[in-house]
This record gives structure tokens, C-alpha cells and sequence, in this order.
């Protein structure tokens, strides 16, 4: 399941960024400029739409969503049903 979300993500990242073809694991979503302060919201609701449940956020988790690998590991792993591996 963890890896079905994910794979959403990307799209949704893709999709919004159209002049970029692939997304790495470990590339920081807002240093390279893929969601910015207007687009956090919006992921948010996605990747809470994804889990079934409210996310909260927390200074511990916060760092998890620079990444899909962080998304993936600290953010929807323990809603998702498990963390699904590349």
C-alpha cells in the first residue's frame, strides 16, 4: 500500500512540475523547488486522503516530508499499512 501512495505522490508532484521527468528518493520536495509554502497544504490533504485519517504535525515528522523516501518512511508508514521498499 505504502508504495500504491507513494507512487500518487510522484504523480501529483509530476504533474505540477511538468518540466521535471523523474523524482528521486531522496531529493529535498522544497530545496529543488517541487512544492513551495502554497503547494504544502495541498500535499497534505493528499497525502491525508491517502492514510484514511488526519496526519498531525510535528517537529519530529515535519523533516519527513522533504523526501518521498521520508514520505514514504516518517510519514505514511504507520498508516498505510506498512512501508513498502524500492
Amino acid at each position: 500500500m505504502a508504495d500504491e501512495a507513494i507512487e500518487r505522490v510522484r504523480v501529483w508532484l509530476l504533474a505540477r512540475n511538468p518540466e521535471v521527468s523523474t523524482i528521486g528518493w531522496d531529493e529535498d520536495l522544497i530545496d529543488s523547488r517541487l512544492i513551495d509554502s502554497l503547494d504544502f497544504p495541498q500535499l497534505l490533504f493528499l497525502l491525508e486522503d491517502l492514510a484514511g485519517q488526519e496526519l498531525e504535525l510535528t517537529v519530529e515528522n515535519v523533516t519527513g516530508f522533504r523526501t518521498l523516501r521520508g514520505i514514504r518512511d516518517k510519514v505514511l508508514a504507520g498508516v498505510t499499512g506498512g512501508v513498502g521498499h524500492e
